[in-house]
């Protein structure tokens, strides 16, 4: 009991650090993690929204495109940020008592909340933008953003040891994933798409997600392209892969 006593103190200890290590020391703080995703789906709503056409669902621009940008960041939003948090705070990994993990739990809190303030408060005032009502399906969206999370938190897990142990392999991670963004739905409904572009793009764990998070906004007909099975062994094997390699390699030790 003690143990755990302990470990939580010193979870609240980190989240207080990273709270004034990341917002403490830029004008505006928190503002800026709502600023950057609230014009981006300003912008990307008036270019297309120019153009004349209707979403590919529902009939706000704003809507459509919060909901797919918002989705996607809920994983990488939480995988930058993890992947970060040893190396971030390796002069506290010399304390006896001091976890690594305890710096990947307490970003993962942060994160979170943050992620959930911002989403909540842009897709509040998005669904203002839609002309009919929006019946918000609450347990999609809520399954989505926990696949988002155990994703992320396995990949940052993973990618904490492997980037010490393989620097090139960091480089061509971050090649690889870049085109991540266009091709995980954030802008089309990957199922519209013509065969076989659509199985490939929801072979894609990320689309997965953002399909699944629409679905708490949209009453789609005919087949969405959600594989729940896929999903969630997807997500499970990451987790579980990622935590093998954080438990067996002790990297915060090797970088003192």
């Amino acid at each position: 009991m003690n143990y755990l006593i302990t470990h939580i103190r010193i979870v609240s200890a980190f989240v207080i650090r990273e709270i004034a290590t990341r917002y403490g020391r830029s004008p505006g703080g928190y503002v800026w993690a709502l600023l950057e995703p609230v014009a981006f789906i300003g912008l990307m709503s008036v270019l297309i929204g120019s153009i004349g056409r209707m979403p590919a669902l529902g009939t706000s621009f704003t809507l459509f495109y919060a909901t797919g940008y918002l989705a996607f960041s809920m994983y990488k939003g939480m995988e930058g940020y993890l992947v970060s948090a040893v190396s971030g705070n390796k002069a506290l990994m010399s304390y006896p008592k001091v976890s690594p993990f305890d710096a990947v739990v307490a970003r993962f809190i942060l994160q979170a909340m943050t992620s959930c303030v911002v989403a909540f408060v842009i897709l509040y005032a998005a669904t203002w933008t839609t002309n009919q009502p929006v019946i918000i399906q609450w347990s999609y969206i809520v399954e989505a953003i926990a696949f988002a999370w155990i994703m992320a938190l396995g990949v940052a897990l993973g990618n904490t040891v492997l980037f010490f142990k393989f620097p090139l392999y960091q480089k061509i991670f971050e090649i690889v994933t870049r085109p991540l963004f266009i091709l995980s739905g954030v802008f089309y409904v990957p199922s519209h798409m013509p065969h076989p572009f659509s199985d490939v793009l929801l072979a894609n764990p990320i689309t997965q997600v953002v399909v699944l998070f629409r679905e708490g906004f949209y009453v789609q007909h005919g087949d969405t392209g959600l594989d729940m099975p896929f999903l969630i062994t997807t997500s499970a094997s990451l987790l579980f892969v990622g935590m093998f390699l954080f438990t067996v390699f002790p990297v915060a030790r090797a970088r003192e």
